[in-house]
């Protein structure tokens, strides 16, 4: 379903890494049980995380979606 470099939604909140449903990443790794590595990083460029995900925790952007920015406490 996903492949290297996709963007990414996350269809659920991740409280652990401050991560909320709807926060766009990109898939940096996909491995052959269906389990992807996502990176979800600030605007300005910062990893806040590296999960490995399945295809329920994230969807695909759709084509008439907007990306929308919010606020992140960042360490």
């Amino acid at each position: 379903m996903f492949e290297e470099l996709d963007t990414a939604v996350l269809n659920h909140n991740i409280e652990k890494h401050g991560l909320k449903k709807g926060d766009v990443g990109t898939v940096v790794h996909v491995y052959p049980t269906k389990a992807v590595e996502v990176e979800f990083i600030t605007a300005k460029g910062k990893t806040v995380a590296v999960l490995t995900l399945t295809n329920s925790d994230i969807r695909p952007i759709e084509r008439n979606e907007i990306l929308h920015v919010r606020g992140f406490a960042t360490a």
